[in-house]
């Protein structure tokens, strides 16, 4: 209340004096090391640019917290200039018509040639930008430690179920955690999407989690892929629950962990670290996922401002987002991968160089994918709905794996 307080003063003093004209307010929720640093560089462009940056960092890897925070302020008629939203949400908050217009700054720095249509399309309300991406993150990557996996006697990274369960079990017998795992639903859910794109292929996957199809939620298939994500869990150690997924990425990095399954944001945690792909740490698809590959966008969505001022700062933040400058440093610092096509990759590792090739190869063979987990594919209310199911059957062994199917089948059919 007394931040809130804060910024309807700053913004009221803005309106009457003009000494804010310049300012932008930014309400994301990257808070972890790689994130943090890769913010710093977005402020550092804007203020390089003459405006004042006021970060408004929300904390929680998935953004539940900072969703909540900003419907708050959007209620109260004090909404940010800029906020971290992505997917399908984007068309939620643009139908209630408190977003701004992009297509003077879209139009200016030639957005349309610069993104891949499915990406446009999901930064656009009714064929006006609204709002501005800034990266493409590979979510179906594991990550492996070589050290454990050397110490383990793993030799080779595994490439199907079979081989991973396998690799498991001698990480077990070696005294060490197999899955480093947070106790998150999103993180449930990354772990749950990773399984079933490697069980049942990227048609499967999209007829099951992105269309919603009753028959492939009830299919063999799905019983298959709620067999295999039990699995998983018996080699996860007892204090996952609650954990951030950052600090699971630093049980990979400590040595104390052998695997994890998440997006390349984690690739950001390694590189703080000082960790090189390829010698410290492997990155590899998921089982079974070689040819496939889920999306994740991280984009920005504008706010409706008054003052002049202020939108000015907001058309240089759109435009400085997609700019080469940033999108090389966020990018090289996130982990993930440039959203801008044609941009140079010299600078970048090999994980990211393998993550941009396959990004190409997988949406000329239709292997590309949008997470679910992270909100590119399904309206927010439905996917909330699945994802609770999915925790509560990877939370509580005593519910069936036929009542898991079911469960997460009437999840499904959520409006």
């Amino acid at each position: 209340m007394k931040l809130n307080n804060l910024l309807v003063a700053a913004l009221a003093a803005c309106s009457v004096s003009g000494a804010f004209a310049g300012e932008v307010e930014v309400l994301h929720y990257w808070t972890s090391g790689g994130e943090a640093k890769s913010v710093a560089e977005l402020k550092k462009i804007m203020q390089a640019k003459g405006h004042v940056w006021k970060d408004f960092a929300v904390a929680g890897g998935g953004g539940d917290n900072a969703a909540t925070v900003l419907k708050s302020r959007v209620v109260s008629g004090n909404p940010p200039a800029a906020a971290q939203i992505k997917g399908p949400a984007i068309q939620e908050w643009a139908n209630e018509g408190v977003l701004a217009n992009l297509d003077a700054t879209a139009k200016a720095e030639k957005w349309d040639s610069l993104l891949p249509k499915v990406v446009a399309d999901v930064m656009k309300y009714k064929g006006n930008y609204v709002a501005a991406p800034v990266n493409v993150h590979r979510v179906n990557w594991m990550w492996a430690n070589s050290a454990v996996l050397k110490k383990a006697g793993v030799t080779a990274t595994p490439k199907t179920w079979d081989e991973f369960f396998a690799a498991a079990e001698k990480v077990k017998a070696a005294g060490l955690i197999p899955v480093a795992h947070g106790g998150q639903n999103w993180q449930d859910f990354t772990t749950f999407e990773d399984v079933v794109l490697g069980v049942g292929g990227a048609q499967f996957y999209q007829d099951a989690l992105v269309k919603l199809d009753q028959k492939a939620l009830t299919s063999p298939t799905m019983t298959k892929s709620l067999e295999t994500f039990r699995k998983i869990k018996s080699y996860t150690d007892p204090a996952a629950p609650g954990r951030d997924w950052n600090l699971a990425t630093a049980m990979v990095i400590n040595e104390k962990a052998a695997f994890q399954f998440m997006g390349d944001w984690a690739k950001g945690e390694f590189t703080a670290a000082g960790k090189v792909p390829g010698k410290d740490y492997v990155c590899a698809a998921t089982p079974g996922t070689a040819n496939a590959y889920t999306f994740n966008v991280d984009s920005f969505a504008m706010f409706k401002l008054k003052d002049a001022g202020a939108q000015k700062a907001q058309g240089d933040l759109a435009a400085a987002i997609m700019g080469t400058e940033f999108q090389e440093v966020f990018n090289l610092n996130k982990g993930s991968i440039p959203v801008r096509l044609n941009m140079d990759m010299a600078k970048f590792d090999d994980c990211a160089k393998q993550s941009s090739k396959d990004f190409v190869a997988t949406s000329k063979a239709g292997g590309l994918v949008p997470s679910v987990a992270h909100g590119m594919a399904i309206a927010p209310a439905a996917e909330g709905a699945i994802k609770d199911a999915v925790s509560q059957f990877w939370n509580d062994d005593k519910i069936s794996v036929a009542d898991g199917v079911k469960s997460i089948a009437k999840a499904a059919m959520t409006k």
